[in-house]
């Protein structure tokens, strides 16, 4: 693992110290998914159910040397077969979490929205990322960057709801929420800063709880204090954000790579709003990425306690 991308302390320690979460590991067809849940669950996170083709997850394992023992392998024809399975047993109550393979994330969550087997709540779903980004400090949250393409004002309410739920199982007793734009004024030009606004006044009058919001914010003056003071921008969530809302799928996609790729931020990545959590890295993440998510996905089911029905 690279050292300046290591995780903090905080996250892992904690995560270990809890009960590992019976995770439903839809399609570990390939070496880096496979891989990631042997890992986990040597680290105690997660009690792995491997769904995929027995077949093909066994010559997976041998190839890369992986020992599956004691771990139960659900046999599955395919992917699509794979992702209904791996619903099946959340909805049987034998998996408390699922963690997306092989397969393509379409698959995967085309049967967990589906309305009469999936895992749908009365809350929209969403993606965040949980970004390590050495120069920052502290957890970044980055949404939505996977699921809502172009979210509505009412979407966005959801988006923002669950970032901050995650905040809290991550011990963020009050996150600062920073609304993105491209500008920190509102403007009629740009739906967002229309919608930032928006989301704010919901803040005030009590419709968003548990966090501090503030928006529109440029990136800049979101996460540096100096680029706010330049601005003359007086917040207490400028300067020091704990969780971006991105305008849009692509905006949030393209910053968390940058992240990544530039600043150098190991990234965990989970879906919320459904009944359990979904740990939804990309096929090109790393083994480190997976298993932080995992931790991540730990201490969101102790903050939520038993799936509700």
């Amino acid at each position: 693992m690279a050292t300046a991308a290591s995780p903090p302390p905080e996250i892992l320690t904690r995560a270990r110290g809890l009960p590992a979460v019976v995770t439903a590991v839809a399609h570990p067809c390939d070496v880096p998914s496979l891989t990631a849940a042997v890992a986990a669950a040597g680290e105690g996170f997660i009690e792995p159910i491997l769904v995929g083709p027995e077949a093909r997850i066994r010559e997976v394992a041998a190839g890369a040397g992986l020992d599956l023992t004691g771990l139960r392998i659900v046999s599955t024809p395919h992917s699509h077969a794979s992702a209904e399975r791996a619903v099946e047993l959340v909805r049987l109550a034998e998996a408390a979490a699922i963690m997306k393979g092989s397969l393509h994330t379409d698959e995967l969550m085309a049967a967990i929205v589906r309305r009469e087997a999936g895992l749908r709540t009365e809350r929209r779903l969403s993606h965040v990322f949980v970004m390590l980004v050495p120069s920052y400090g502290r957890p970044l949250l980055v949404t939505d960057a996977a699921v809502n393409i172009d979210p509505l004002l009412e979407e966005k309410v959801d988006i923002v709801h669950n970032a901050i739920q995650l905040a809290h199982a991550l011990g963020i007793a009050r996150p600062r929420v920073a609304i993105l734009s491209a500008v920190e004024t509102v403007t009629s030009k740009l739906r967002s800063t229309i919608d930032a606004a928006a989301l704010c006044k919901m803040a005030e009058r009590g419709q968003i709880t548990g966090g501090l919001l503030d928006g529109p914010l440029a990136f800049d003056n979101a996460i540096s204090a100096e680029a706010a003071r330049t601005k003359g921008i007086d917040s207490e969530v400028a300067g020091r954000a704990d969780i971006l809302v991105a305008p849009d799928l692509e905006s949030g996609n393209i910053l968390a790579k940058q992240l990544e790729y530039f600043a150098s931020a190991t990234a965990a990545g989970v879906v919320l709003g459904a009944r359990v959590p979904i740990i939804l890295n990309s096929r090109a993440d790393s083994v480190e990425s997976r298993v932080l998510s995992c931790a991540v996905a730990v201490l969101l089911c102790q903050a939520r306690g038993p799936i509700p029905p």
